[in-house]
């Protein structure tokens, strides 16, 4: 009986794990990835390293970034992107 209890508390811990860890997880990443597949030309984005800029062109795995008071363009991956901030509403959607 001493066995199946310790079987019994060790399921219980790994699920309860599951349910603490991985499902948020998944959740932060589908939420990322739509906020990736919806960028467009024109949306004030910052990077993860803390650059802040306008989108004026979108490739498959790229942007070009404009930033700066001499609207310097730089190429960066789409997965550089942190944040999406939207002016219009001044509603900011993050990566965490």
């Amino acid at each position: 009986m001493g066995q199946l209890s310790g079987v019994f508390t060790m399921v219980l811990m790994l699920a309860v794990f599951y349910l603490v860890i991985f499902i948020p997880e998944n959740k932060r990443k589908k939420k990322y990835a739509a906020l990736l597949n919806n960028l467009k030309v024109n949306d004030e984005v910052m990077t993860k390293g803390g650059m802040m800029g306008k989108i004026i062109n979108i490739q498959d795995e790229y942007i070009i970034l404009e930033s700066g008071p001499d609207r310097t363009r730089i190429k960066l991956s789409k997965s550089g992107i942190g944040t999406v901030i939207n002016l219009k509403t001044d509603e900011v959607v993050e990566k965490k």
